[in-house]
């Protein structure tokens, strides 16, 4: 990566760290492709062997003829490290609050989660909340239509077995909950943008499962294509770990 990009580009890397892994399978041959994410750099990037070079904007990428594999890559790049679960005030103005504190904070993707259906009045002021912010809201409650005003949704791992094709339009983002290998593959299967793997850590509100670990979540992101989110126990005190695995990030309800 350090010899490539300062042969090509004239650039030094400080700093860097596995963004995450991918198998491609085109019609000819299969290619795993090891992503980076390039933190810091010296240098003024510039087209060392006689190629054209342009800084652009994620959204300007589509203007380009990419091979397969970037739109992939672009897809999971455009991706934050971490996003909140709000708690289960279900309708409450604390939750409203907690919600502005994190978007104030810089999280860029809110979801709303809730074991009760919740009324168009509520989503749309949490929805409007995170458009003031440039933020995504997704949406992980029951007796999902996937017409609400939202980014996406979110769906649970008993929704995600029940399923055999996406349920959304590729305009909306579609996470997973998922707790092993098999669920993960699956989340694949059907075309999601991204999963959650939990848990990675035991915690108090679930003493009564078993932690995966860091061993067994590592594996499962390794074996995936898609972006994968670590819960359980988790808090931006070990991000770095969890970007050192592989791991698109971490999310969670209080530690976030």
């Amino acid at each position: 990566l350090k010899r490539e990009l300062f042969e090509e580009l004239g650039v030094t890397v400080k700093k860097s760290n596995l963004k995450h892994t991918m198998l491609y399978q085109y019609p000819d041959k299969i290619v795993k492709l090891w992503i980076y994410n390039v933190d810091k750099y010296s240098g003024k990037a510039s087209g060392q062997e006689g190629q054209d070079t342009s800084w652009c904007s994620l959204d300007q990428l589509n203007n380009y003829k990419l091979l397969p594999t970037m739109r992939e890559i672009v897809h999971k790049i455009s991706l934050p490290k971490h996003y909140w679960i709000t708690p289960d005030d279900h309708h409450s103005e604390s939750v409203i609050e907690k919600c502005h504190e994190h978007l104030i904070a810089g999280t860029m993707i809110v979801q709303l989660r809730s074991k009760v259906p919740l009324d168009h009045y509520y989503i749309d002021k949490v929805y409007k909340l995170c458009q003031d912010f440039q933020a995504s809201l997704i949406l992980n409650t029951p007796n999902k239509t996937y017409q609400e005003l939202c980014d996406g949704w979110h769906l649970t791992s008993n929704e995600l077995l029940s399923l055999n094709k996406r349920p959304c339009d590729n305009n909306k983002l579609l996470g997973v909950s998922t707790h092993n290998a098999l669920e993960a593959e699956h989340a694949e299967n059907i075309s999601a943008d991204y999963i959650s793997l939990s848990p990675v850590s035991s915690t108090p509100s679930h003493s009564h499962v078993p932690a995966l670990g860091w061993k067994a979540a590592s594996d499962i992101i390794r074996k995936s294509n898609l972006p994968v989110y670590l819960l359980g126990g988790m808090s931006k005190e070990v991000l770095d770990k969890a970007l050192s695995i592989g791991a698109q990030g971490v999310a969670g309800i209080s530690q976030i």
